[in-house]
């Protein structure tokens, strides 16, 4: 099994920034694609951003391009959202999620941006930003 622990979110003030961290364990070496979601009241659960195992491949939807940078360290088990230009849409419980080995082609097919694409998901930190 592994274990995923977010941390970092909070309160930020619009045009701010925040970075969010995402700390694996236990069976780490079975992680391939990560990934970050987010989930608003009463909204479905949304894609932020994703990496590859390597960290030479990242995707965005285009709400959050260009304002939020997905990033891993494998030596530490982590990976990172650094989120910036921080809008009150943004405001929500973020996730980070990781997918098992077995699904290792899944990122050259395209699957990285559904919930039901991801074996682990952590408990979820609060990000709120303020206009």
């Amino acid at each position: 099994q592994v274990q995923l622990v977010e941390s970092g979110g909070g309160l930020a003030q619009a045009g701010g920034s925040l970075r969010l961290s995402c700390a694996a364990s236990g069976r780490t070496f079975s992680i391939t694609t990560m990934a970050w979601f987010r989930q608003a009241p009463e909204k479905e659960r949304e894609f932020v951003a994703a990496i590859s195992w390597s960290g030479g491949h990242t995707y965005y939807p285009d709400p959050v391009k260009g304002r939020f940078t997905i990033s891993r360290d494998n030596a530490e088990n982590t990976v990172y959202l650094q989120m910036s230009s921080l809008k009150p849409e943004d405001t929500a419980l973020y996730y980070c999620a990781a997918q098992d080995s077995r699904r290792s082609d899944y990122l050259s097919q395209g699957r990285f941006s559904r919930p039901w694409e991801y074996d682990y998901w952590g408990q979820g930190t609060q990000v709120t930003v303020s206009s």
